[in-house]
């Protein structure tokens, strides 16, 4: 299912369309692809454009998923998950040497992760050359770092990097008895046990003193940074973390470099400025199928933007 008349379900609803107003986030998973306009600022509700089931995560589906909602006539700006990002620049996917989709970031130089920060910008996504495989879809400067995902990437790290054997990791696993040890290992959570974990004062105790400022450091992240306003001394806040991680022997996974590099960090203040955490996104969809199934296309608009 896709919308490919936007500005006509734009007035439907009663809103001026300016798609420099609007950002085309996408989600995708081995079985569907889902694709939801975003407001810059979330002053009016998300637009979804477009609900595939039963479809492959890859290229093809990227081009043909754009070409339905006429993406080359509007050109929004993009958001959506580091693999969705390098599908749509025509990146080779998997544990490549150069996964930045920004710089020429070698990830296989683990020796100098966290003292080389002058990384060469990538200038061309040229079939052939290094990791492009395929014409870009969209334009690089289209693109926007998925603040929340590198929020999940951040937790990831610093779980991996914990001690096993500590009293800390042993509270965690205690703490979710519903997670399989696996994810918990893995560093594998959701934002809402992020939230809940950050709340607990035992949790705090429980860490050594490496881990300790670690934790300590991502929490200031999230508050003074991932948050809806910045701390005035924001760029201390992330050289601690970039400190802690190291000290705790965490490797830098690309989610960490995008702290790293001063104008790679500069986009992501850049992008922060119009992006936020992307809420009840599944049940935007879910009142999609019911206004779909129940009220006809036309009143399925006015459904799912809550009018």
């Amino acid at each position: 299912m896709f919308c490919n008349d936007v500005c006509y379900v734009m007035e439907v609803l009663g809103n001026e369309f300016n798609p420099d107003q609007w950002r085309l986030f996408i989600d995708s998973s081995k079985v569907r692809l889902k694709v939801v306009l975003l407001h810059n600022g979330n002053k009016l509700p998300s637009v979804p454009l477009a609900h595939a089931a039963n479809m492959k995560e890859n290229y093809e589906s990227m081009k043909l998923l754009l070409g339905r909602i006429k993406y080359d006539e509007f050109k929004w700006k993009l958001c959506g998950d580091l693999k969705v990002v390098a599908l749509l620049l025509g990146m080779q996917l998997g544990y490549t040497k150069y996964c930045c989709f920004l710089c020429e970031w070698d990830s296989r130089d683990k020796k100098n992760h966290y003292v080389h920060k002058l990384w060469p910008k990538q200038t061309s996504l040229t079939p052939g050359e290094k990791i492009v495989v395929n014409p870009p879809l969209v334009l690089l400067e289209k693109i926007f770092l998925p603040l929340l995902h590198i929020k999940l990437g951040l937790m990831k790290n610093f779980v991996k990097g914990m001690d096993k054997t500590s009293r800390g990791f042993e509270y965690l696993r205690n703490k979710f008895p519903n997670v399989s040890d696996e994810k918990i290992k893995e560093g594998i959570f959701i934002g809402p046990q992020i939230r809940k974990l950050m709340q607990d004062k035992h949790f705090d105790e429980d860490l050594n003193e490496t881990e300790g400022n670690a934790w300590l450091s991502f929490k200031r992240i999230c508050k003074d940074f991932l948050g809806n306003h910045n701390a005035v001394n924001y760029q201390d806040v992330v050289r601690d973390l970039l400190t802690s991680l190291k000290a705790m022997g965490c490797n830098m996974s690309l989610k960490i470099h995008f702290w790293s590099p001063t104008w790679i960090f500069s986009q992501i203040i850049s992008a922060k400025s119009v992006t936020n955490m992307v809420k009840d996104f599944t049940k935007t969809f879910w009142l999609w199928k019911i206004g779909t199934n129940s009220n006809g296309p036309q009143v399925y608009w006015q459904t799912t933007a809550g009018h």
